[in-house]
């Protein structure tokens, strides 16, 4: 069975997306983005192709840029490309190369998507990288899902190619008489993924020939025992797990009864903030006296005579968050997203959305409920005021009061979250960039 026919196969049995859709190939012009281009055009899909130039390898990246130009009007389709500072991004945000262009290209990728009218995006992952996603969550330390491999379809982005082994696609390139640039970081070990790929899954071969394939076949394997694992963690959750408010409560003696109680109590705990190092803690538990808990950023297990409580923190307890770099932020009220972006003269209309004065804003900020004392001075006034006044002149409840929090920056109230920012961290004619903050509320999630 020639590749393209595979192709096709895959995308229908697996309901990836139909030959109506639009598509949006993400095409760096290397060996898999430029077979995954080809077969689109040999299936004749409706798609246009996106370039990130990451400005990382000087004249190499432009050169890329221009062959995958050139490859869009061979094939005539639409072409789109931008060029990104990937170092500086990575460096305001705390981020590595590798994470930083990853979030640059995804959320320009999903931009293009919407603003062009595209109904999925494309990228040419195949079944070699699957393998090394694989051995990368092994060795890192990961639960069974981490074993799962690279999801063909998450939402709007696909990954048509994954059926495939890197060799395949070589050979239908040479088939094709098909030109391709080489990325020659890819050769080089300084990542993780490239020593797995350059030097740890040869040696590997040289010893098991078929590694390879049963790594690929392990993958689905992985997929329905996970599937089998779920199910059964979600028959333990029902049976053990009692609600009652917005508290948990598990029977110690239960729980402990279980076939793996270390395993069931990770799965039930793991929603509420506590990592796979707090699970011995929060384990012996089961064998301490009332009164004693942990606690995680936004809940406490306690223990209490024959139960496990999972109960969210006080305020007291729960009163700041570090928000150390721009990202999303979950708290008792909801979701905070930051971003940094260029001062389009565009202030969002909305008190869900602001724009800040970067400049003015210097991280770490914390995240805290508002609290007897605080003043800021409200947007459009020069002289201060307090809280409590403002939110009075809100005329918000008694309750709404306790739901509000702020965000403070060396002692400085930036924003009264979902009401007004402070009049000192507005956005200005002179300001160039700006921190937008976007507040997502807890019902509305």
């Amino acid at each position: 069975m020639d590749l393209l026919t595979r192709f096709l196969k895959y995308i229908y049995q697996g309901h990836l997306f139909t030959a109506k859709d639009r598509l949006l190939l993400a095409v760096s012009g290397g060996v898999d983005s430029v077979v995954l281009g080809q077969l689109c055009k040999e299936a004749s899909f409706d798609f246009g192709v996106a370039h990130c130039n990451f400005q990382l390898r000087g004249a190499a990246s432009d050169r890329d840029e221009e062959f995958v130009k050139a490859l869009a009007e061979n094939w005539a389709v639409p072409f789109y490309s931008i060029r990104f500072n990937t170092s500086e991004f990575a460096t305001v945000n705390r981020l590595s190369i590798q994470e930083a262009a990853r979030e640059l290209r995804y959320q320009w990728f999903e931009e293009i998507r919407k603003k062009e009218g595209f109904d999925y995006i494309l990228t040419a992952h195949h079944a070699n990288d699957n393998i090394e996603t694989l051995l990368m969550n092994f060795f890192r330390g990961t639960g069974i899902n981490g074993l799962t491999g690279i999801k063909e379809k998450n939402g709007a982005l696909v990954r048509p190619l994954l059926f495939a082994k890197r060799t395949a696609l070589e050979q239908f390139l040479q088939d094709q008489s098909l030109s391709f640039v080489q990325d020659a970081s890819n050769l080089k070990d300084d990542y993780t993924r490239n020593f797995i790929r350059n030097r740890l899954l040869p040696e590997i071969a040289s010893v098991y020939p078929e590694a390879e394939q049963n790594l690929v076949h392990n993958v689905q394997r992985f997929r329905e025992i996970n599937a089998l694992y779920q199910q059964s963690v979600m028959q333990y959750r029902k049976k053990l797990v009692t609600q009652k408010g917005n508290e948990l409560f598990i029977p110690v003696l239960l729980l402990l009864k279980t076939v793996a109680p270390l395993t069931v109590l990770f799965e039930i705990i793991k929603d509420y903030g506590f990592s796979a190092g707090q699970l011995p803690e929060v384990f012996a538990l089961t064998g301490s006296d009332s009164g004693r808990f942990t606690a995680s950023a936004t809940h406490r297990v306690i223990r209490d005579r024959k139960h496990l409580i999972i109960a969210p923190l006080a305020p007291s307890e729960r009163s700041r968050i570090l928000i150390e770099q721009p990202g999303t932020y979950f708290f008792d009220e909801g979701t905070l997203h930051f971003r940094l972006k260029e001062n389009t003269g565009s202030i969002p209309a909305t008190a869900a959305t602001v724009w800040l004065d970067a400049r003015q804003v210097q991280f770490p900020i914390q995240l805290r409920p508002w609290r007897t004392g605080d003043y800021f001075y409200p947007l459009g006034m020069v002289k201060k005021k307090k809280v409590a006044r403002f939110l009075i002149d809100q005329k918000l409840t008694a309750t709404g009061k306790e739901k509000v929090w702020v965000l403070e920056m060396q002692q400085k109230i930036l924003w009264v979250i979902g009401h007004r920012i402070d009049h000192r961290f507005r956005v200005t004619d002179t300001t160039r960039e700006v921190v937008e903050i976007s507040y997502l509320k807890q019902n509305e999630q």
